[in-house]
């Protein structure tokens, strides 16, 4: 057994899901985490839990696409996935890729079908764990495709997913307490706010988060995560917002965007690259209005690595999401998308709060 793996999974198992007796535990994930899995396995059982576990093979969704000939396939629902979805109690979400592009010559038809009969039970996914009444976790178990897309070997990238998970500490469960204490210091400031304020130098934008909750993300729902958000009033967003990293969303990588806002909506949009695949986003329902606006913490995140489960979380940076808002956060935008876009602020973002100064150079100035 690989002792780091097993930190994993103990705090997988007793920390983000809180796996108690008699839960019913849905695990998805590709046959390459299988290691992880293992372990996963174990302490759940242990734990008195009942286990489902899905493995995908290579190529599975483009292969299915690819080959599936009749409506009926397209709009066939996993048995598995929709009793989980209905009834279970946690789900937890491995990220182990086997290709990171392998879905990018897909029939889009028939993703379209496929994706429209999964609709509902994705809708019963947000409602569910908006109350954590299905508690989830989205992690990443370290794959070589990963590796090569976060321009590192496969070593490295092992060493910077587990440092960012706080597995090299001597009680992971304990740093991430800490971690939501912390915190907790945050939102309840922000929570006694209603106007927010993000400027830089090359940006300025601002929005009421009245009647909204900002949320303390401390790795229950992510691991790793590193971050605190809401989601703004839908038509109080205005200013201009540059995002100074790369944007990618559905293998496609935008750099330098920037988005003009009047009263919520995103009236105009450029990008020194990516300006088709951003005009096409842009013609989707839902996505000229902003679903969140957050802060990374995560220090131990401190490059960009293409994977937004990480790079979201980045210490020293904002993020802003277009589409799809959080009904835990009080959000009401609706949307197929939810694409976060991230700007570095460490060189001299500022964040005010109904006027306050909280935060500068990519720290808060009111911590303990």
């Amino acid at each position: 057994m690989n002792p780091i793996l097993e930190k994993y999974a103990d705090l997988l198992v007793h920390y983000c899901l809180d796996i108690q007796e008699g839960e019913r535990l849905y695990i998805r994930t590709s046959t390459l985490a299988e290691p992880l899995v293992r372990d996963v396995y174990r302490l759940a059982v242990r734990a008195g839990a009942h286990v489902e576990v899905e493995l995908e093979f290579r190529e599975k969704y483009r292969m299915f696409l690819k080959e599936a000939n009749s409506k009926k396939q397209l709009q066939y629902v996993s048995t598995l996935y929709k009793k989980a979805m209905e009834e279970f109690d946690a789900y937890l979400y491995i990220r182990a890729p086997y290709n990171l592009r392998e879905d990018q010559d897909v029939d889009t038809n028939k993703a379209k079908t496929r994706q429209e009969a999964y609709q509902p039970y994705s809708q019963l996914y947000f409602e569910r764990t908006a109350t954590r009444d299905l508690k989830r976790n989205l992690c990443q178990y370290p794959t070589l495709a990963s590796a090569q897309n976060a321009g590192m070997a496969l070593e490295e990238y092992e060493k910077f997913v587990y440092g960012a998970c706080h597995l090299f500490d001597e009680d992971p469960k304990q740093s991430w307490l800490n971690v939501r204490k912390k915190q907790q210091q945050i939102v309840d400031l922000l929570n006694t706010r209603e106007k927010v304020r993000y400027l830089g130098a090359d940006f300025d934008i601002s929005f009421s988060t009245e009647g909204r909750t900002w949320i303390n993300s401390d790795g229950q729902t992510n691991m790793p995560s590193g971050e605190v958000y809401t989601s703004p009033v839908e038509d109080s967003v205005n200013g201009t917002i540059r995002f100074s990293l790369p944007g990618i969303y559905m293998g496609h990588e935008v750099e330098d965007v920037c988005l003009w806002v009047k009263d919520g909506y995103i009236e105009k949009w450029e990008a020194s690259r990516g300006q088709a695949f951003l005009d096409k986003i842009f013609a989707l329902d839902g996505t000229r209005r902003f679903g969140e606006a957050a802060i990374g913490t995560n220090y131990n995140i401190d490059r960009l690595t293409k994977n937004i489960l990480f790079d979201e979380k980045i210490g020293g940076t904002v993020h802003m999401a277009i589409g799809q808002s959080y009904l835990q956060a009080g959000g009401q935008n609706e949307s197929a998308v939810h694409w976060d876009m991230i700007t570095n602020m460490k060189n001299g973002g500022i964040i005010y709060a109904d006027d306050e100064k909280i935060y500068e150079n990519g720290q808060f100035l009111f911590l303990e």
